[in-house]
């Protein structure tokens, strides 16, 4: 979809072929809709006959077949001149004779490929019966999740963002979901299930409104005024065509300062169209709005998209903080990391630090502002609230 529709049917065709190639001659490859032309899918069915009565030795071929095929989708694609890559996910079922109609035949093969997809790219899973109870609690978690945002259950948490002096700047807002008979759903079950089905981006808006309106809120209060909030912004969410449309409408009637709102950006965005990208966000800092790319480090980009892209901040990733006082790795990381965002004229925060011998460590090295649960857990608002009147501090909008 990034390099644009008329590359991706290329693509697909070019896959179908070394299906093909990778099939023996009594073996029968399909589009999954019937047709090579892509028509929103990218899903291919493989069908292999005359495989050993043996279940085992059954499996051990289809299992060869899986990986030559995994190994024929990992090579390079040249495609009008230019090299492109993709990767495979597969889904194998089983069966003997006419006990199964294809349907669950099917059914069962898409339920083993979306076990792969979970455990990552190039993978492929047998169908298991197991797998089946996991999708039964998956669809059911999918449409509590359809049902939470009208039912009004989910809520937003409050991490303080302090600066060199430990004096508040703002916090990041994180998304909670208080299900009345699951409780506290952890974000790491429904957040990835809301980026696969789409709901991510109704998800979103919900938390932008309602960050926005608490910005409102704080407006007239010096406690809290000049706070700048932090939102998380999914990929999903940012490529949506009107989506510098909605923010500007959210802050219209929320009536929140842009230049109060910092949007965090992770590093898969940049896999998306660049120049679309910069576009978006240059429209959106003419109003005031700030960007930071979470997560830095951990994902795809580049120092040539990191130079192009609009940014205000780098957030240092916890995975690289975690361990700065033990790993003259991850203190080298870190220490480059502060350093190049220095040349770039960036504002530099590190996120998970829990302890003063991190805190110490980045302090001395530049780093211009800290969050984690050492200076505080995410909490609802009135906690944050009591807690910034225990700090006895103003909010200060500084680096």
């Amino acid at each position: 979809d990034t390099k644009g529709y008329d590359i991706g049917d290329l693509l697909l065709i070019e896959v179908a072929k070394r299906l093909q190639d990778c099939m023996r001659s009594s073996d029968t490859v399909a589009r999954l809709n019937g047709t090579v032309a892509r028509l929103g899918g990218d899903e291919f069915i493989v069908m292999i006959d005359e495989l050993s009565e043996d279940a085992r030795q059954a499996a051990a071929q289809a299992h060869a077949v899986g990986e030559r095929v995994l190994a024929s989708i990992n090579q390079p694609f040249s495609l009008r001149g230019l090299e492109h890559h993709c990767s495979a996910s597969i889904g194998i079922s089983l069966f003997r004779g006419d006990g199964i109609g294809m349907d669950d035949l099917f059914q069962q093969a898409d339920i083993a490929m979306y076990q792969a997809k979970t455990a990552g790219r190039n993978t492929l899973r047998f169908f298991d019966p197991a797998m089946q109870a996991v999708l039964e609690v998956r669809a059911e978690l999918e449409s509590e999740l359809r049902q939470a945002l009208e039912k009004q259950q989910f809520r937003l948490h409050y991490q303080i963002q302090v600066d060199r002096l430990r004096r508040p700047l703002g916090a990041e807002v994180l998304l909670r979901w208080e299900h009345p008979e699951r409780g506290m759903v952890s974000p790491m079950q429904f957040i990835p299930l809301a980026e696969e089905t789409g709901l991510i981006v109704p998800i979103g808006l919900w938390v932008l409104q309602t960050a926005c309106a608490q910005l409102n809120a704080w407006h007239h209060d010096a406690l809290t005024r000049d706070l700048i909030l932090a939102v998380n912004v999914s990929a999903r969410q940012f490529r949506q065509p009107d989506f510098v449309a909605q923010v500007q409408r959210v802050l219209m009637e929320s009536g929140a300062q842009p230049s109060h709102l910092k949007l965090e950006l992770t590093e898969s965005i940049v896999l998306e169209n660049i120049e679309d990208i910069i576009t978006k966000m240059g429209t959106l800092k003419l109003l005031g709005v700030s960007f930071s790319m979470d997560d830095f480090g951990t994902g795809y980009s580049s120092l040539q998209y990191l130079k192009r892209l609009p940014l205000d901040q780098i957030k240092i990733d916890q995975s690289f903080v975690r361990d700065i006082s033990t790993d003259p790795d991850d203190a080298a990381i870190v220490q480059t990391i502060i350093a190049m965002t220095d040349a770039l004229g960036l504002n530099v925060i590190a996120e998970g630090v829990e302890t003063e011998a991190q805190s110490v460590f980045l302090h001395n090295h530049g780093c211009h502002a800290f969050q984690g649960y050492l200076f505080s857990k995410p909490i609802p608002v009135k906690e944050f609230e009591k807690l910034l009147m225990e700090q006895g501090g103003e909010g200060n909008a500084g680096p």
